[in-house]
């Protein structure tokens, strides 16, 4: 029987004091938080997902790994793609990244498959040179159930992002920032009825990002985007074995 490919998550570190119901003795304690439904997508696409710890060491889990999932979460340091901030919406976690940077890098290098989800669109755009608008309040629907579909999506026929979706995709919305120039190596495959950037691809390496939230959608079980990783790392994963 094939092995199903190792899939590594990317997720993020809070203390104890920030979760509800711990005990003050254990407020300091750090804790590394995964959301769930990013692993059932690529479980269900026929991966094996696995939770990559902030202390990994991000060469050895891209050489590990098959593919590797950036995931949603807070906001990138603008520092990074040269801007000072502009909102404190949702503060910047160093750790995570220094740690999602250097695993691009590693990835990069190897060729390893990326999929990118909403922060994750938006940190394969900043390592690959682009920048972020800050602070798109429009955009954002914080308001309603996470599997909404706020609004229309198109997409570029020929991409990937058009062999898995066709032509158009309904979309949920779930950020606040949003892309402002793309990164050289990258091109804008999908775009929102308000033309926003929704979907990026690389030029020559196996990243392809999303800023809608797909592993948040009533059709995550059969969404096609897990199923391209999974297939990007299985074919990935047989050619380091010849």
């Amino acid at each position: 029987m094939t092995r199903a490919p190792l899939i590594g998550l990317v997720g993020r570190r809070k203390t104890g004091s920030q979760i509800v119901g711990q005990p003050e003795a254990l407020h300091a304690i750090e804790v590394e938080l995964f959301y769930r439904d990013y692993a059932r997508g690529v479980i269900e696409a026929g991966g094996f997902a696995v939770n990559l710890p902030l202390d990994s060491d991000p060469a050895e889990a891209a050489a590990r790994c098959d593919g590797i999932l950036l995931s949603g979460g807070t906001d990138i340091d603008p520092a990074l793609y040269g801007h000072e901030p502009e909102t404190d919406m949702f503060p910047p976690e160093p750790e995570r990244d220094v740690f999602e940077m250097a695993i691009m890098d590693a990835a990069g290098a190897l060729g390893t498959p990326v999929l990118g989800i909403c922060r994750g669109l938006q940190v394969a755009n900043v390592h690959g040179g682009g920048t972020l608008h800050q602070h798109n309040a429009a955009h954002s629907r914080f308001d309603v159930v996470p599997h909404t579909e706020a609004h229309e999506v198109a997409i570029e026929a020929g991409s990937t992002l058009g062999s898995l979706y066709g032509d158009s995709r309904s979309v949920n919305s779930l950020h606040h920032q949003t892309v402002d120039e793309v990164g050289p190596d990258y091109r804008v495959t999908a775009r929102s009825d308000d033309d926003i950037v929704e979907g990026i691809e690389h030029s020559t390496l196996p990243i392809v990002a999303v800023q809608w939230h797909p592993e948040m959608m009533t059709s995550r079980q059969g969404d096609p985007v897990f199923a391209w990783l999974v297939e990007a790392a299985t074919k990935f994963a047989a050619s380091r074995a010849e």
